[in-house]
């Protein structure tokens, strides 16, 4: 199968599960014997753009004419099977799906954030849950300046949901969504239901596995508010308060938080904060943990440090909201603790730290869990299936149309 990949790449200044997402991906269907190529942008390019071409990036984030031109170009003369598109935002916008439409390619589009029904695509406001923009105009994002605390910053996210929401729709003959969870709300705002697939993301072997009991917890990610890294923090000063649990929180990342994780943490004995791991630490931290935490205030899509714990056999405390409750199966792989609540998560990490034999099993039933569901051969067959779905999808339409 000839596939095509069309991704706008984040900045490589802060970790992007996304970007991994995508590079695996491509990985996996090359491994596979499938023909990759791939069209991209990426965010570490605007930097080095003029004046007014940085300027000029929000002007294309509803709307990019260049790209539509080079990509329906590429299309034509390389014919792939598929175009599979991920993120477009900032540099490559919409228009990528109007260059399928030109050249008569078919499009499956892997949804991994909320950015169909949300601005910002969190689903969050003021460290909460938020709805307002679901299922309406994302007038109320505007006001409120969800992107970045900005009202101008969130316009041209505005625009482009507003202005490309039938564009979407049309123009993509799969969606992947990648929990039920998410699927769940983008069916509850009208996307087509018929077209919106759960496909899980997949996490590779790691290499490594946890043997014995571990060694810390692990936080693993963007050092953000609505990662809920001030309420691990405050969980943390709660537990500590009481003794602590034997083990220290080791806490790895960057993300605008860093400053004020970085003056918790000094001093310490009982916190370690290490900074940005490369992929290699990371897999290694995962399988020295008693577990890893994911203590997000926002509903999540997935989670894809908890799957990362789950291969190398490592259970998880994680909030019980989102796409988590249907990654942990709470007290068989993990523990759910109540979303937001400082105290509740305490007791989870509590809980996880202090049985050891209990503990064990969980790791070992969250290892069979990713072999059943997250595994690199379940990945692919799921994608390789949405890819020809899709592909007959379109012929079928052709077929009607004449």
């Amino acid at each position: 199968m000839d596939v095509l990949v069309v991704h706008n790449r984040y900045a490589s200044a802060q970790p992007s599960g996304e970007n991994k997402v995508v590079d695996q991906e491509v990985a996996l269907l090359r491994g596979a014997g499938h023909r990759v190529e791939v069209f991209e942008r990426r965010s570490d390019d605007i930097a080095a753009r003029s004046l007014p071409g940085k300027v000029a990036v929000p002007l294309l984030v509803p709307w990019n004419p260049a790209v539509r031109t080079e990509l329906a170009a590429r299309l034509r003369a390389e014919r792939p099977d598929v175009v599979h598109v991920h993120n477009v935002f900032p540099l490559l916008s919409p228009a990528v799906l109007a260059a399928c439409a030109d050249a008569g390619v078919p499009a499956v589009a892997t949804l991994h954030n909320y950015t169909q029904v949300c601005p910002p695509g969190t689903l969050q406001r003021d460290g909460r849950p938020c709805t307002e923009c679901v299922g309406s105009t994302p007038l109320p994002a505007v006001r409120h300046g969800c992107y970045r605390g900005s009202r101008l910053a969130t316009v041209p996210l505005a625009v482009s949901l507003a202005v490309n929401r039938r564009r979407w729709w049309n123009g993509v003959e799969r969606f992947l969504c990648i929990s039920a969870a998410q699927r769940e709300v983008l069916v509850r705002a009208g996307l087509p239901a018929e077209r919106l697939a759960v496909k899980h993301n997949f996490v590779p072997e790691p290499g490594v596995r946890r043997e014995g009991a571990g060694e810390h917890l692990l936080y693993l990610g963007r050092l953000a508010e609505a990662k809920g890294v001030r309420l691990l923090m405050a969980a943390w000063d709660e537990i500590a308060a009481g003794g602590g649990v034997g083990v220290p929180l080791v806490i790895a990342g960057s993300g605008p938080l860093e400053p004020e994780v970085t003056a918790w943490a000094a001093g310490r004995d009982d916190v370690r904060y290490v900074g940005l791991y490369d992929q290699a630490a990371c897999r290694r931290a995962i399988a020295r943990s008693v577990a890893v935490v994911a203590p997000s205030t926002w509903l999540e899509a997935f989670g894809l440090v908890v799957v990362e714990a789950m291969a190398a056999g490592v259970p998880a405390v994680a909030a019980g909201h989102g796409a988590f409750v249907e990654l942990v199966e709470d007290g068989r792989t993990g523990l759910l603790h109540r979303p937001g609540e400082a105290a509740s998560l305490a007791s989870c990490l509590r809980e996880i730290a202090g049985g050891q034999a209990r503990n064990q099993e969980m790791g070992r039933a969250a290892r069979r869990r990713y072999e059943q569901g997250f595994s690199p051969a379940v990945g692919l067959e799921r994608l390789v299936e949405e890819y020809r779905t899709a592909i007959a999808g379109r012929t079928e339409a052709m077929g009607g149309s004449r």
